[in-house]
């Protein structure tokens, strides 16, 4: 009889820790939700900066050069000509920094 009582004691012990558990972990956590890409879609001409330039299509036409870290995408066809004549003039255009290099091999 003594172990039953016992027994009895440990479960009636054992549930209430589980139940204050509970009680103070607080309500149940929402699943995160993944965070949106924050990439911009568009960006100026690094040459004529009132021009837009849609980043896709010109990375797919290659109207982009990287310098010093950073990619600078340009409106058309001239404008790269130009950029390379005196880049240090046109660094402080909007850029988006340069693409990570993969490794090969």
């Amino acid at each position: 009889m003594h172990f039953t009582r016992n027994k009895t004691l440990l479960t009636t012990g054992i549930l209430l820790a589980l139940s204050l558990t509970t009680a103070f972990a607080g309500p149940p956590q929402k699943a995160k939700t993944p965070k949106k890409s924050t990439a911009p879609t568009s960006i100026s001409c690094a040459v004529v900066p009132g021009d837009k330039v849609d980043i896709k299509k010109a990375t797919a036409d290659k109207r982009f050069t990287d310098y010093k870290g950073r990619r600078y995408y340009f409106c058309c066809e001239g404008c790269p000509a130009k950029f390379k004549k005196d880049p240090a003039k046109y660094a402080k255009a909007s850029s988006v920094p340069s693409p990570k290099a993969t490794k090969k091999g």
